[in-house]
Formats: C-alpha cells, sequence, structure tokens
C-alpha cells in the first residue's frame, strides 16, 4: 500500500458487484484491500492491479471466526479510509425445507461476519475522525422474503443496524452508508439455488457495473443509503415504503416460489 492513496477495504470482491465496485475505487485513486472466499479471487485481484491500484488480496471465508481474524490480520498497521462489507450468500426455497446448516451460512456471513467486522473498523475510523463504512443491503430488506425467508430477514437486520451506526456517529467525522440493489447479474441466484426455477431466477437483472457506480457515489459523499441499479430496482425501492408487509409477502412469493420459473409471464435469462 502507498502513503499518497487513500485504502478501500471490499468484501466479496472476486466477482459481482464486489468486483465492480473494487474497480470504481480503484479507478478513482484507491489502493485496495480485496477479500473473497473463492479461488477467483487472485485473478481479479489482478486486474484490478492493472488500474495501477496496489491490491492486497485476502482469501477468507468470513463465514468463520478463523476467516474474520485472517481478514483483521492483514489490516492491521493499515488505515482503512472506506471499508464496503458487501459480502453476502442467499438461500432460496421453503423454510420448512432447506437445510439448517445453509440457513445458518446465510446468519454467519450476512449477519455474524458484518457486525463483527464492523465494530473494528467503525472504532478505528471513529478515534481517526475519518473513514467511511458501507454495506450492501437490498431492497430485499424491505419485504417478507416468502421462500426467501432468511436472505430478506438478514438484509433486513443490516439495513437497520447500518442506519442506526449512522445516526450514532453523525458528529465523529465518519459516515455509514447502506445501498440497496435489486435482483443483478452476479452468480447470486445461482448459489442460492434460485437461478432456473424462480421468476426472479429467470427475469433480466440489472447490471452490476451500474449498480456499483451508484453505490460508489453514495459512498463518497457519505449518503445514508441509496437504493441502487435501474428505475425498476429504484420502483422496488418506493413500493417497500408503501405496500403493507402481507402484500409485499404475497408478492415476493409469486416471484421466488419454487417452480415459477417457468410460469407465463416471466423472462428467461439469455
Amino acid at each position: 500500500m502507498t502513503d499518497t492513496r487513500p485504502l478501500a477495504l471490499i468484501t466479496g470482491a472476486s466477482s459481482g458487484i464486489g468486483h465492480e465496485l473494487a474497480r470504481q475505487f480503484a479507478l478513482h485513486g484507491y489502493d485496495l484491500v480485496v477479500n473473497a472466499e473463492d479461488e477467483r479471487l487472485e485473478a481479479a485481484a489482478q486486474e484490478l492491479r492493472e488500474t495501477g491500484a496496489q491490491v492486497r488480496a485476502v482469501r477468507a471465508d468470513l463465514r468463520t471466526g478463523e476467516g474474520r481474524f485472517r481478514l483483521l490480520d492483514a489490516l492491521d498497521g493499515l488505515t482503512v479510509d472506506v471499508a464496503a462489507l458487501n459480502a453476502g450468500v442467499g438461500q432460496g426455497g421453503a423454510f420448512v425445507d432447506t437445510d439448517l446448516a445453509d440457513d445458518q451460512e446465510v446468519i454467519d456471513l450476512n449477519v455474524t461476519a458484518t457486525v463483527r467486522l464492523a465494530k473494528p473498523l467503525l472504532r478505528a475510523m471513529v478515534t481517526r475522525g475519518a473513514g467511511r463504512l458501507a454495506f450492501t443491503s437490498s431492497v430485499a430488506s424491505t419485504m417478507p422474503g416468502s421462500f426467501q425467508p432468511v436472505y430478506n430477514a438478514s438484509k433486513a437486520f443490516v439495513q437497520s443496524f447500518a442506519q442506526a451506526l449512522a445516526e450514532e456517529v453523525k458528529d465523529t467525522g465518519v459516515t455509514v452508508t447502506t445501498f440497496m440493489p435489486g435482483p443483478t447479474d452476479t452468480d447470486f441466484f445461482d448459489r442460492a439455488d434460485m437461478a432456473d426455477d424462480t421468476r426472479i431466477g429467470t427475469a433480466g437483472k440489472d447490471d452490476p457495473a451500474q449498480v456499483a457506480e451508484q453505490a460508489f457515489e453514495a459512498i463518497v459523499k457519505g449518503e445514508k443509503k441509496a437504493v441502487t441499479g435501474s428505475w425498476k430496482a429504484k420502483a422496488q425501492g418506493l413500493a417497500g415504503k408503501v405496500l403493507p408487509d402481507g402484500v409485499k409477502a404475497a408478492a415476493h412469493r409469486r416471484m421466488a416460489e419454487p417452480g415459477t420459473g417457468d410460469e407465463p409471464g416471466s423472462a428467461r435469462r439469455e
């Protein structure tokens, strides 16, 4: 890392929104620490180095205590100017049918890792009187997630947690931002076993580069929250504010219930 360029930490940076967000920071003059648990991380880091940024890749599974300690150890002695806690995972299907271990992995990464990493990162920023902490939330945070219940609840936690932190640190020189994408063209739906069997999985998706560009702008401006992506995502975010929970739960069922991918009105991905 250099002394002349600010430093951004991006988790979940091997692909998708995380990789595109890391690219945004690299193109805007930041060095990077990037994290993911999969083998694609080093190739992603090498691509980011082509922007001229110095990039440290830390392969670690943040679902585990060992992985979280590995990442924090890699940050020892560094000043993290921006931390974007983006790593997350989903799980589709009826709650009575999914494996408890898979549900627990959603909690371990989306909730537990978020809290355990945010604590030391935010403490250091507040002590320094400067810094930006960001979280990848989702428009799913605004609606009960029928056939995706643990994931949506985990994102509702992230949203509430981040907004509370933003209020706590508002006079410290530190900002806290959540950005809320809609369905985005990443490997999320494949990993959640929703890609081929649900309407939301087969429908068109937002461009992760567009989501990341809007998220970057919100983070550097210190906005508390932003719905990112297409007009459809922004419309979903608006609907999430005004519709009753029962209506939202029924609508989510029509999008996420297994077997809806081949229903009339679903749009196959190319």
